[in-house]
């Protein structure tokens, strides 16, 4: 079985977590998807100068066939390289870990992520906000919610979705906006009045 036998080989990179993906298992090292095991077959994720390597070894590209269209991501078909056992295998596969911790890192990290990439913010609310003056993640967490919604209340006047404020505080907290509790929900209501005077 080569789902087995790729996840043997790769235990010379340290310990890796399995998990259901794309209807096949994904590897992952230290929270970041680095390989793919679907259909028989053995994918590694690509990145920065590994994407050449790969496609000058003739390692194609995963697609995802879903039921209306077919997805394309990013990583490559080193089955007959691994049954080969190619000389290059190991370079190739350590480089996939790195890229994909580093990729994982600096997403995770607060200078990278975006506005809409916190929970419950979408590209519409990024643009408010910012439109408020709130130009990064940075800025709006130390801001926390009830200054952020006042500033949005500011720009776009009073009759803005008090549903905001919940979405800003979620955002904050990494949580759904709908798991807020009422009492909560009263706290920051007087947070934002307080702040107003």
């Amino acid at each position: 079985m080569i789902e087995q036998s790729f996840y043997n080989y790769t235990t010379q990179f340290g310990e890796s977590q399995k998990r259901s993906m794309f209807g096949g298992t994904g590897l992952f090292k230290d929270g970041a998807m680095y390989a793919l095991i679907s259909n028989s077959k053995v994918f590694i994720r690509g990145g920065k100068g590994l994407d050449s390597k790969l496609h000058g070894l003739q390692c194609e590209k995963f697609r995802h066939v879903k039921k209306q269209s077919t997805a394309t991501v990013n990583y490559y078909d080193i089955t007959h390289l691994f049954e080969q056992q190619a000389p290059e295998l190991k370079d190739l596969v350590q480089n996939s870990i790195d890229n994909s911790v580093d990729q994982h890192c600096s997403k995770n990290a607060v200078e990278n992520r975006r506005l809409r990439d916190l929970p419950n913010m979408q590209l519409t609310l990024e643009r408010m906000v910012k439109k408020s003056g709130i130009k990064d993640v940075k800025t709006f967490l130390e801001l926390g919610a009830p200054r952020v919604f006042n500033r949005v209340k500011r720009t776009y006047g009073n009759d803005v979705d008090v549903k905001l404020l919940w979405k800003f505080a979620g955002a904050v907290d990494g949580v759904h906006w709908k798991l807020i509790q009422d009492p909560m929900k009263q706290r920051l209501l007087e947070h934002c009045s307080q702040i107003e005077q």
